[in-house]
């Protein structure tokens, strides 16, 4: 079964980066879109940023001009996707989860990273 595996959280102080890593364990066929979620306690899971197979992304509005989303070539066998966050802000403290959508609507989701702003 294919795993999506996540690294590169962490304890960060405020204004500081990170960048998180998103690789699946296997080949996933007709990824549709690429993107990282979030989530803090008792609260429901959110966007973060996304990335289509054609190069569109999506931001949050928390997440423009702040955090950068990319991915390797399509053609790459590990479909790896990268979050860049720079100017982080405690706010920004959560779990966040990388999800990958295929065109016949099957969605995968990593175990998830916890990355905390603190000082």
């Amino acid at each position: 079964q294919v795993q999506l595996v996540e690294s590169g959280g962490g304890l960060v102080e405020p204004g500081g980066s990170l960048a998180l890593s998103c690789a699946a364990s296997g080949r996933i066929s007709a990824i549709n879109s690429m993107g990282w979620y979030r989530q803090v306690p008792e609260k429901e899971r959110e966007l973060v940023a996304s990335i289509t197979r054609g190069g569109t992304t999506l931001y949050a509005d928390s997440a423009k001009g702040r955090f950068t989303i990319s991915r390797d070539n399509v053609d790459n066998a590990k479909n790896t996707v990268l979050l860049q966050m720079n100017s982080l802000k405690p706010e920004d403290t959560a779990v966040y989860y990388c999800n990958y959508r295929t065109y016949g609507g099957t969605v995968y989701w990593g175990q998830g990273t916890q990355v905390t702003v603190s000082s």
